[in-house]
C-alpha cells in the first residue's frame, strides 16, 4: 500500500543532540547511561544513535526489541529492563547481556539456563524504595538474594543493584531514596567482599538530581529514555525551566484532513456511553468549524493530549480510528486533503511506533 499518512517524522540529528547533552551531564558526574529504546518499540536506528552519542547499553523491556536491533547489527551490550518471566529465561540468556531481577526463583533458574546454554549472564538486582513496582521490599532479603548469587550461582554475574521510582507509585527521586540504595549497595559489598560495578539509580526522573548537582555519590548509572527521545516531561510535566539544552521537538506526527464542516460543538440526543466504554462530559460553545483527521487512539493513545503545532486548532476528542479539530480560530482555512502537525508525549510515541501502519520517515543524520 502507497501509504503517505499518518507519518511520523524522526528528526535523528535532534536524537543525537538530546543524547549527547543527557550523557555528557551524566559522565561529568560519574554517571554512565543506558540508553533506552522501549519507547519508539526498539527501533535500531534509535539504538544506533544512542550507542554514537555515548551510551554505555542499550535498554529495553521486550525481548523481540533487543532480538531486532542484534539482527540490524546494532552493537551490545543490552540490558533487559523488565523483571522476565521464566518462560523468558532462554531469550534472555540467548539475547540480552544484562537484566533486572528481583526474585530469587527466577535468579535460581536463571543459572540453570545460564548452564544448558554455557554462557554468563550479568544480572542488576532491584530493591523497592517506595513506589511498589519491581524491588526487593525487605532490605535483608535484598542483601541476602545478592550473596545468594555471588556466591552460590556462578554463571550469574551480579553486576550491581538498582531502584525504579516514579513509573508506577510517582514516587519523586530525592537525594534521601538515592542515599537509600547506595546504603544497600555498601552493605552487599560488606557481604561480598568487593565491590559492585553498577548503581542504577533510576530513569529520567532521577536526571533531576544530574541536572540540578544533587544527586549523591555512588550513584553511578542512570537509564534514560524519555528525556532523550523527547525532552518533554521534565520540562512541560515536572516544570524545570532551564532544561532547555534538551530539544522537544525530535519527532513530528503528520495526519491528513478527511472531512471539514460546522458542527454543533454540544452532541444531539439521548447520551449513552462512547467506543471505550465511558460517558463523556461535553460544553456547548455552539456552531463551531471541526475538521476530522484519519488518525485515533488506536494510533496514539489519548488523542487529547497531543499538541498541534498551529495556533487556533484544539483537540476536542476522536475515537479508535477519528481525531476531531476544533479549528475554528486557526487562522489557515483547512480543507479535506490538507495536513496537520502535532508534537507527542512519551505515551503516543509508545503507541505510534507499535503500528505497522503508521509510516516512519528519518531525517538529520
Amino acid at each position: 500500500m502507497n501509504r503517505q499518512f499518518p507519518c511520523l517524522e524522526v528528526h535523528l540529528d535532534r536524537l543525537y543532540h538530546n543524547a549527547h547533552q543527557v550523557i555528557s551531564r551524566c559522565e561529568e558526574q560519574g554517571i554512565q547511561v543506558c540508553g533506552v529504546i522501549k519507547g519508539v518499540n526498539g527501533m535500531p536506528e534509535m539504538a544506533h544513535t544512542m550507542r554514537k552519542a555515548g551510551a554505555v547499553q542499550i535498554g529495553t523491556s521486550r525481548l523481540e526489541q533487543i532480538a531486532q536491533c542484534r539482527a540490524a547489527g546494532i552493537e551490545g551490550p543490552f540490558l533487559l529492563i523488565r523483571i522476565p518471566g521464566l518462560t523468558e529465561l532462554s531469550d534472555t540468556v540467548a539475547l540480552c547481556d544484562m537484566s533486572l531481577q528481583s526474585e530469587r526463583s527466577v535468579l535460581d533458574a536463571l543459572e540453570q539456563e545460564c548452564q544448558r546454554q554455557n554462557k554468563t549472564h550479568s544480572v542488576i538486582v532491584m530493591a523497592d524504595l517506595g513506589d511498589l513496582r519491581e524491588g526487593f521490599w525487605d532490605r535483608d532479603e535484598f542483601v541476602s538474594a545478592c550473596v545468594h548469587v555471588e556466591r552460590d550461582l556462578p554463571r550469574v554475574h551480579l553486576a550491581g543493584v538498582g531502584v525504579n521510582l516514579s513509573c508506577y507509585g510517582a514516587i519523586q527521586p530525592t537525594p534521601e531514596k538515592m542515599k537509600q540504595l547506595v546504603g544497600l549497595a555498601r552493605r552487599v559489598e560488606d557481604a561480598i567482599g568487593r565491590k559492585l560495578e553498577i548503581v542504577s539509580g533510576g530513569a529520567t526522573s532521577s536526571y533531576t538530581l544530574v541536572h540540578w548537582h544533587t544527586m549523591p555519590e555512588g550513584i553511578n548509572h542512570l537509564r534514560i529514555g524519555e528525556n532523550i527521545l523527547l525532552g518533554y516531561d521534565l520540562q512541560k510535566l515536572w516544570h524545570i525551566q532551564d532544561m532547555d539544552y534538551l530539544r522537544t521537538d525530535t519527532f513530528t506526527l503528520t495526519a491528513e484532513v478527511i472531512e471539514v464542516r460546522e458542527k454543533p460543538s454540544y452532541p444531539q440526543g439521548q447520551f449513552c456511553i462512547d467506543a471505550f466504554g465511558h460517558k463523556p462530559v461535553y460544553e456547548d460553545h455552539g456552531i463551531r468549524r471541526r475538521a476530522l483527521l484519519a488518525l485515533g487512539r488506536a494510533d496514539v493513545g489519548e488523542l487529547e493530549s497531543l499538541m498541534p503545532r498551529e495556533t487556533g486548532v484544539t483537540v476536542v476528542g476522536g475515537s479508535s480510528d477519528h481525531c476531531i479539530l476544533d479549528v475554528t480560530e486557526c487562522p489557515r482555512r483547512l480543507e479535506v486533503g490538507d495536513t496537520v502537525s502535532f508534537s507527542l508525549c512519551y505515551s503516543h510515541l509508545l503507541y505510534l511506533t507499535g503500528r505497522e501502519d503508521v509510516l516512519v520517515t528519518f531525517t538529520g543524520m
